[in-house]
């Protein structure tokens, strides 16, 4: 079975995926609750999400990458 992303979805996927492990299971742990919170609620990331804040959580990750990288070299 296939999904299809929008663009928004696929960078938030990006981005989760380059997340190091412990905080990526932070995350999803945090994406559960919240999802229990209001389980026949549907939220509508068009309206969550504005392109300077994917920009902004992008620029973030890979500064993070950056750094774990760096880190791990040195």
């Amino acid at each position: 079975m296939a999904l299809s992303l929008n663009s928004r979805e696929t960078s938030l996927v990006t981005a989760f995926r380059r997340l190091p492990p412990d905080a990526a299971g932070e995350l999803a742990r945090l994406i559960e609750r919240l999802a229990a919170v209001g389980p026949d609620r549907k939220i509508d990331w068009s309206d969550s999400w504005s392109d300077e804040d994917l920009r902004d959580f992008r620029a973030a990750s890979l500064r993070r990458l950056e750094e774990s990288e760096a880190e791990e070299v040195g």
